[in-house]
């Protein structure tokens, strides 16, 4: 007798797609249950292991003796290694309350204690990283991310109006989600760099972008047009947090905090509330994020705002121990040991001003080598006087880049030559964008 197997009809289709999301989540369950028991066991070794150590004065080489006989009797186990052993004594020495150990840490993965052991020496703080990583699912490099990035203390730590602005859960709720300073150590930016470039890499940079914001953050657009009045105006970032329920705008300012950001910031909020806000969502909130603030000057800005904002800085990477800083030879002794470097790097300072104006007229993709971006801006009629000679200085420009022997007397030459042209191209570019 043939037995008839069903067409995959809707109600099978339907069954087969149910029995795999069932499938899923028991093999997730049990993960998860055979990680929580791994974590005990570890946790139960090392406790045991210090309460010997303590009581009988037991060694060091102890932990080799107990790995060796462990290993012999499971050899099929991994992790019975004398370097896990004192992990093992260091994790139940780091965490000693065994209700902690169930309801927290033995929800992360083994690799993850091992960092918040090593990485992190404040019990508080430790803790504090662990119900992070637990609530934000966060990976073994995520978390050593935040750990290094000094989260902790930043988290919840700008200026901002909430408490009066705010009903008391969002604004407890805002207040948390929101750093000082924010850290934008992924981006490869100099403190010449304009708003439009800080913006810019971070849109290249959108996923540790939303990673640095927090969890909740949805990306809606950068440079979000609005139209107030039948003029235009255009919000530098704009998201929307899923657990605020609300439009957050974030304006960047490669400037110290002054009070006229507060200004601009209310009224466009006031804008999104207006034109982009439903019913069902909370006030919109803004984020200032400057090179530096004066927290006096903030208070009084943010004090009689009627729109929840705050106000906090950002760091591009961090500086230098002061160590290395004094091991590093001053620009003066780069400058006698290397002769040529000051005409590459004004040639780097051209380049940059000229993709500057280019980028300013058209969309189009950029040419990258400098001599046609020459002949672009002349197509443009944005040519300085001195670009003939500029053109006749390149080669050697280009010489010194690459390395090759070039006269000192070239070398002057050239560099006259450039800072002319430099500052012609910044005159042209600050009268277009008056």
């Amino acid at each position: 007798m043939t037995t008839l197997v069903p067409a995959p009809d809707g109600s099978y289709a339907s069954l087969l797609s149910e029995l795999k999301e069932r499938i899923r989540a028991a093999r997730l369950k049990a993960a998860v249950a055979v990680n929580r028991e791994l974590i005990l066991l570890y946790w139960s070794i090392g406790r045991d292991i210090l309460a010997r150590q303590t009581a009988e004065g037991w060694g060091a080489r102890v932990i080799d003796r107990l790995a060796a006989d462990l290993r012999r009797d499971f050899p099929e186990m991994t992790g019975l290694s004398p370097r896990n052993l004192k992990y093992m004594r260091a994790f139940a020495e780091a965490f000693p309350d065994e209700e902690v150990v169930q309801q927290l840490v033995a929800h992360l993965p083994w690799g993850h204690n091992v960092k918040l052991i090593e990485a992190v020496k404040s019990p508080e703080e430790r803790l504090w990283y662990a119900r992070q990583a637990v609530e934000h699912g966060w990976s073994r490099n995520i978390l050593v991310h935040q750990i290094e990035s000094g989260l902790h203390r930043r988290q919840g730590k700008a200026l901002t109006n909430f408490a009066r602005t705010l009903p008391a859960l969002q604004s407890e709720l805002a207040q948390e989600l929101i750093k000082d300073p924010y850290s934008f150590d992924f981006l490869a930016l100099g403190p010449a760099m304009s708003e439009r470039e800080l913006e810019q890499g971070l849109l290249e940079h959108l996923r540790s972008l939303i990673l640095e914001l927090g969890k909740g953050f949805a990306f809606v657009g950068s440079q979000y047009h609005l139209e107030v009045g039948g003029q235009d105006y255009y919000l530098d970032l704009l998201f929307y947090h899923l657990r605020l329920r609300c439009f957050v705008v974030v304006e960047l300012k490669i400037e110290d905090f002054k009070p006229e950001f507060a200004g601009k910031m209310n009224f466009y909020l006031s804008a999104v509330d207006d034109q982009l806000r439903h019913n069902s969502d909370a006030p919109s909130i803004g984020i200032i994020l400057c090179k530096g603030k004066n927290e006096v000057v903030v208070e009084y800005a943010l004090r009689d705002s009627t729109k929840p904002m705050g106000v906090a800085e950002y760091r591009l990477s961090a500086a230098l121990p002061a160590a290395l800083q004094a091991a590093l030879p001053t620009e003066a002794e780069f400058a006698r040991e290397f002769p040529l470097m000051a005409l590459v790097k004004l040639r780097m300072e051209v380049e940059r001003e000229i993709r500057l104006l280019v980028a300013d007229q058209t969309e189009a993709e950029r040419p990258l080598a400098l001599g046609p971006m020459l002949t672009e801006l002349q197509g443009l009629g944005l040519t300085p006087q001195t670009a003939d000679r500029f053109r006749n200085a390149l080669q050697t420009m280009n010489r010194a880049a690459h390395g090759l022997d070039v006269a000192a007397a070239d070398a002057a030459e050239a560099t006259e030559i450039a800072s002319v042209f430099l500052a012609e191209l910044r005159v042209i570019r600050d009268r277009r964008s008056s």
